[in-house]
């Protein structure tokens, strides 16, 4: 597969199959040497620089707006001892996930899009080619190990601190009782629950690289052509995030049972 953007006229289902052709690729190049060490932590530094403060920033009210209304369902239903637990497990599973997703794609796919680009356009990428350098193993593979790496670290994050933003709202507004809040999380959070949200970020990292990736390197002639791919690959990359999140939260609950079932 050329990296360059070749396919003016392309049909959906063509940049689908280029997209696809472009994850194979990125695949083989993973064990092929030499791996790009020095580019992987200068991309994976600046993906975290970007994302890591929004991340904890946006996971507080979360983390508060889960809890405030769990607390106020599980008071009707009377499972208040319950909150914590469903608290942690909306977070982890669901809710920093889908935060990194956002952030990653949005923050660290554009810039990987538009850094990618940009070169399009100079015919950096097409020079490259001439000089039998491979551009998805120069650039494209390390940008998406980096997205990888950063979405895991931002899944962890996330789900620490919308679990404190969730103890502190719950606790010291709502008057819960702290050991109770606490006591609950084993009640029905497991660590296949952890596990589960920590492969949902890798995976999203995963589809908003080789978006951004593909298409930076499929960018129209222009500034204008940049700006375009840019917008495309966040709306490309969200809508494929949460199809797959809708995909990957079927298949768990279908093959782990929920803790005391």
């Amino acid at each position: 597969m050329t990296a360059a953007g070749r396919f003016p006229g392309s049909t959906a289902l063509q940049e689908i199959g280029q997209l696809l052709a472009l994850a194979r690729e990125v695949g083989r190049a993973l064990f092929r040497p030499p791996f790009q060490t020095k580019e992987f932590i200068q991309q994976s530094w600046f993906v975290a620089s970007v994302t890591m403060l929004p991340a904890a920033l946006v996971s507080i009210p979360f983390g508060a707006v889960i809890a405030l209304q769990l607390a106020s369902l599980t008071e009707q239903l009377g499972a208040q001892s319950f909150t914590g637990s469903a608290g942690v497990l909306a977070i982890v599973q669901q809710a920093a996930p889908v935060v990194t997703a956002l952030l990653i794609a949005g923050a660290g796919g554009s810039a990987i899009c538009a850094d990618l680009g940009a070169r399009t356009i100079r015919e950096e990428i097409a020079a490259m080619e001439v000089l039998g350098i491979s551009p998805i193993q120069r650039l494209v593979v390390p940008r998406v190990l980096a997205a990888m790496l950063v979405a895991v670290v931002l899944s962890a994050m996330v789900s620490v601190v919308g679990v404190l933003g969730g103890y502190f709202f719950n606790v010291v507004l709502q008057g819960g009782t702290p050991g109770a809040y606490i006591a609950s999380f084993s009640a029905l959070s497991q660590l296949s629950d952890i596990a589960i949200g920590e492969i949902k970020a890798a995976l999203f990292g995963l589809i908003a690289g080789i978006v951004a990736s593909y298409r930076g390197l499929n960018t129209p002639p222009g500034p204008r052509g940049v700006g375009d791919a840019v917008n495309q690959s966040v709306v490309i990359s969200f809508l494929l995030l949460f199809l797959f999140d809708l995909i990957l939260t079927a298949i768990y609950l279908q093959v782990v049972p929920p803790k005391g079932s």
